[in-house]
Parts: C-alpha cells; structure tokens; sequence
C-alpha cells in the first residue's frame, strides 16, 4: 500500500525574534501562511524493518539527516511499529531557501504514516510527533495562516488572506538558518509589528498586510546575499504590492491581486534568477 500526501511551502509575512532561550532555540513571534508551491511525499510498504528515504534531487540527504527520516523514525518508536516503510519525496520547493522544504515534508510524513499505519492519531497527537523534529513542522502540518510563538510550535489559527498572487525568486545561493540566527545574536534587531499584522489580516485589508510584511532575520540575511537589495528593488520597480524575504532566507516572496501585475513580475524577474514561482495561497488541511 501506497499513501501520497501534498507537502505546502510557507512564508512569513511577520518574523519576529524575541530573544535567545535557556535551551539554545530563540523565542519567536511569526505569522506564516501556506502557499501552493509543493512537494509531493509518498510513503509505502516495506518488508524490511527500516526507513528509506528516495530524494527526487542529488543535494537532499536520505538518511537521519532528513526531517522526513526524522518523523518515522519517531512514529515507529513511539506506536511500535516493526514493519519498515520507503519514503519517496518529489521536490518542487528550493533547498535551503526559507520555505519549509524540509519541515513540511517531514509534517507530510507524518499525515501519510498515520494513514498507512492506522495509527488513527489525533491532530493534537500528530503535533506532538512535529514538535520533536523541527520548530516549522507543528505549522506545516495543519497549514493555513497562523500565529506561531515560542520556537514555532505553539499556534493559534488565523483568518485566511485576501486572494492573492505569491511571486517567489530564490538566488542561486543558499544560507544556513543557524548561521543567520547566530549573526543576528550580535546585532541589534529590527522589530516588526506583529500586533498590527495581526490586526491587518483580522479585518482582510490586504494594502496594510502589504504594507506591514516584516521579517527581522532580513537585514541579517541581506549583508550575505546582496542579491536580495536587488531582488526587492526590482519588484518594487514593477510595482509589487508587498515585499519580503522568506525565513531565514534567501527567497524573496512578492504579494499582488492583479495577475497582469504577476505576469510582469515573472517575466521581470526571470533575467535576475532562474528559480522564479507565481502560486495561490493553500487552505489548511482539515485535521481535527
């Protein structure tokens, strides 16, 4: 038996560091909603009592590395399971890019093992599963638009956006989220307003979600990849609505509800980078 599960990038439209904590995560304060820029995870029988992991690219790692490893490993010790099971992800969404890619395959690990192994396990239950692999797993398992605090694993659901187009364009580099937190550690940090985000994406008012994207890790990210200056300069020249890089980068996202704006944007953005994306927001799964 077979079990196929869509696995949703993330943006921040607010990222907020709070401070470092006792355990070396750092607290946070973030709103992220899903886009539908995807990976594709099946996962399936196997005789064997171990885990594979099959990347559909060279540069994703397929052993205890992988979040997705990760979550099985965890699931089979936790419910017992003595049976192996052979995990194939198709990759849509950049490595190293800001987006979840690994945190929402492993979230997708887990929907699909409950799935195939029966486990009848209950959205609360799946959370705990995500909360041991990665601070973005608890978020990409339900999805949507939320409020995350403490290292990301605690959630309140928000009001779905406006519609809306998300252009993506990630440089050809990539950063470590571990370095960017460390560099942030020795500088001062820009906050941005979460409460009014909040406040935005309670009354649907799109121009001031546009206007009040903020990311803290950004200015951090920006005097490593120089590209991210020019990205957003550009999209703002075609007149993007709002603007920001992803996580800890170094994707920057481009908000617009005029699809012959997005046109632009694509076809302005692909002479900068190779890896440029137009999706729609997702709607979280229905997990109870």
């Amino acid at each position: 038996m077979k079990v196929l599960e869509k696995a949703p990038a993330k943006i921040n439209l607010s990222l907020d560091v709070l401070g470092k904590r006792a355990d070396g995560y750092h607290e946070v304060r973030m709103v992220m909603t899903s886009i539908d820029l995807a990976d594709r995870v099946e996962c399936g029988d196997l005789a064997a009592d171990q885990i594979k992991i099959h990347a559909s690219v060279p540069y994703v790692p397929e052993d205890e590395r992988n979040f997705a490893y990760q979550a099985a490993h965890y699931i089979k010790a936790k419910y017992g399971i003595r049976c192996g099971v052979e995990i194939a992800i198709t990759k849509n969404i950049p490595v190293a890019a800001g987006l979840a890619g690994g945190s929402t395959d492993a979230a997708a690990t887990i929907r699909a093992l409950n799935r195939l192994w029966k486990l009848d396990m209950s959205y609360q239950e799946m959370l705990a599963v995500a909360e041991q692999i990665g601070s973005d797993v608890a978020f990409c398992l339900k999805g949507g638009t939320a409020l995350a605090t403490g290292r990301g694993e605690q959630l309140e659901a928000l009001p779905p956006l406006p519609p809306c187009w998300v252009v993506l364009v990630k440089p050809t580099v990539s950063v470590s989220t571990a370095q960017i937190y460390k560099d942030l550690d020795r500088r001062p940090i820009e906050h941005p307003d979460v409460d009014a985000m909040l406040h935005a994406i309670d009354a649907g008012d799109f121009e001031s979600i546009c206007r009040l994207l903020g990311n803290c890790l950004e200015p951090v990210t920006m005097r490593k990849v120089a590209d991210i200056t020019k990205i957003k300069s550009h999209m703002k020249e075609i007149g993007a609505e709002g603007i920001l890089m992803s996580g800890s980068g170094p994707t920057v996202f481009a908000l617009t509800q005029h699809e012959s704006r997005m046109q632009r944007l694509i076809n302005g953005m692909r002479g900068y980078c190779s890896q440029v994306y137009a999706v729609r927001l997702c709607k979280p799964f229905p997990l109870v």
